[in-house]
């Protein structure tokens, strides 16, 4: 057995007054990682509470209370007039106590010391910046959320429900899913009921699940040109081939998937037809009957995502595909509380009730746990009218930035750029007519405290474009984010 004095506990055991774990915990786990680490063998007798207590500075019942901790979780043993000992089985080579100068016992290792596939497909594309202003992809302004509503209601919900959750229910709230579902009813003719309803965490969660259920290697999964980045990393990660189908002022087009259609078999088609992600189009009413029937003529999936189908402004929303579907050819997707706070939201499918099952089998596993209590809440959001007076509420606010950030565009940028007002959402598309280096212009812009994520930028051979989101800015910050727009545009332009 070794002599506790020639262990220097105190170059390996580091006390954080401030921390938030308490002391002994703190002293406890450091032990504890010593051992497994093989810097204290086993055998080894520990010192006295009163020495250890003078050796790290501290109160001889915090060593008491560490003692305590190792002997119930089976780390030592005390035998009567004798003293504390490490217990375990015996290493071959046990780590040399000079070793101590170093190795630190608080540093997690680097690297894995196995070897593993890694995935550049799937490389976080997102970006952040400190910069005071941002444009964004569109998204909605939680400063215009009721906060305090909605957390009185969730706060109510947990004194009133949690007790009662005894089990896991990875097929979530029915009591939100009938509510959700006579939403999605009245406000997109969806006639479903609770079997027709998959409760997601996000929308690039549903696309997962679908991908992993009705894909596979070597299909053919139809996009617009252009089409969301996050999904698109998604099938590529399934393995299919991914085909480009052009985009107009009218959506997506079906001519070109029939020309497709007649030379290969294509397995899914995905779209965003209330407003084509990124360029804002709505997809007219003719060519969703023409993309249908071609669906039931050559037995292709359509994934219907709703993106942005709340935030509508001219006129109302043509009704989704899914709503007209009788053959059970289109899956829909999207988000519910995208205008609420971040945690307030959650994704959904609308699918065939056998189809379902086999979805709820894959949620199940990734998130056998769900969130019934948040989804709770959003279905007291939606039987109180809470959803709906605030969409209605926030609808005037997004309408007339939209309206004022159009019209600071055409005034200090007619010139270089090209936009067209959208019916609905919360960006706008704007194409360059001169030639531009974008890179370089989201350069120039975070100098002067403008955020420009690349993920907004289009520029190829072909065109040069930007998706530029408003709904999070108000009018002064538009003001001031076109201007120090205005001014590098110019500066990337004239130079």
């Amino acid at each position: 057995m070794n002599s506790p004095v020639e262990i220097p506990y105190k170059s390996f055991i580091k006390i954080e007054r401030n921390s938030e774990v308490a002391i002994y915990m703190q002293i406890t786990n450091q032990l504890i990682n010593a051992i497994q680490r093989g810097f204290i063998p086993v055998e080894t007798k520990l010192p006295g509470t009163r020495v250890l207590s003078q050796i790290l500075n501290v109160h001889r019942n915090t060593i008491v209370s560490v003692y305590d901790e190792l002997f119930a979780q089976g780390w030592v043993e005390s035998l009567p007039n004798k003293g504390t000992f490490i217990i375990g089985k015996n290493e071959e080579k046990p780590v040399s106590f000079n070793d101590f100068s170093q190795i630190n016992l608080r540093n997690y290792p680097k690297t894995t010391g196995f070897a593993f596939r890694t995935s550049n497909i799937l490389d976080n594309p997102f970006e952040h910046s400190q910069c005071e202003f941002v444009f964004d992809d569109g998204i909605p302004d939680i400063r215009l959320t009721q906060i305090d509503r909605q957390s009185r209601i969730y706060s109510s919900t947990l004194k009133r429900k949690a007790h009662k959750i005894r089990h896991y229910n990875q097929d979530g709230s029915e009591f939100f899913k009938s509510n959700l579902s006579q939403y999605l009813n009245l406000s997109r003719g969806l006639p479903i009921s609770n079997d027709n309803l998959l409760i997601t965490r996000s929308t690039e969660m549903s696309i997962y699940i679908v991908s992993e259920i009705l894909l596979s290697a070597g299909d053919t999964v139809l996009v617009g040109a252009l089409s969301y980045f996050s999904v698109n990393m998604i099938f590529q990660k399934a393995g299919v081939n991914i085909v480009i189908i052009p985009v107009d002022h009218e959506g997506i087009n079906a001519d070109e998937v029939r020309k497709i259609c007649k030379t290969q078999k294509i397995r899914m088609l995905y779209l965003t037809p209330h407003h084509h992600y990124p360029t804002t189009v709505t997809l007219s009413t003719q060519r969703r009957l023409e993309l249908l029937n071609l669906a039931n003529e050559f037995g292709f999936i359509i994934l219907e995502d709703d993106y942005d189908y709340d935030f509508h402004y001219d006129k109302s929303p043509i009704l989704p595909l899914a709503s007209a579907d009788t053959n059970g050819m289109v899956i829909y997707i999207g988000s519910f509380g995208k205008s609420l706070a971040p945690g307030f939201r959650t994704g959904f499918i609308v699918a065939p009730e056998n189809l379902m099952i086999e979805m709820r089998k894959y949620l199940g596993i990734i998130d056998r746990q769900g969130d019934i209590l948040m989804e709770h809440v959003l279905g007291e959001l939606i039987a109180e009218g809470e959803i709906n007076r605030y969409l209605k509420k926030s609808l005037k606010v997004y309408q007339e930035r939209r309206d004022y950030f159009i019209y600071l565009i055409q005034q200090n940028l007619e010139n270089f750029l090209h936009v067209e007002k959208p019916s609905g959402g919360l960006a706008i598309w704007a194409e360059w007519k001169v030639p531009a280096n974008l890179m370089q212009l989201s350069k120039y812009c975070a100098q002067n405290n403008l955020f420009i994520p690349k993920t907004l930028l289009y520029q190829n051979k072909n065109l040069t474009a930007m998706r530029l989101g408003f709904g999070s800015l108000n009018f002064e910050e538009m003001e001031k984010s076109v201007e120090i727009f205005s001014k590098n545009v110019r500066k990337l332009v004239y130079s």
